[in-house]
């Protein structure tokens, strides 16, 4: 059984940089507290590592 990572996106990436825009944009998230669950994989780790103050990794 493959491992899932949930990840909760908690803040708005208004007046952040482009390249944290387009990490949220590419993670799919549309709306304040939406959950998703991702393979974990080091890709999305790593996606989740670069705006850690924009979305949370929930258990």
């Amino acid at each position: 059984m493959e491992k899932t990572l949930k990840i909760k996106y908690i803040h708005s990436p208004i007046g952040r940089t482009k390249k944290q825009k387009e990490t949220v944009k590419c993670l799919g998230f549309t709306r304040l507290s939406q959950v998703k669950s991702f393979p974990d994989t080091p890709s999305i780790r790593g996606m989740a590592r670069k705006i850690p103050h924009l979305v949370q990794i929930v258990d």
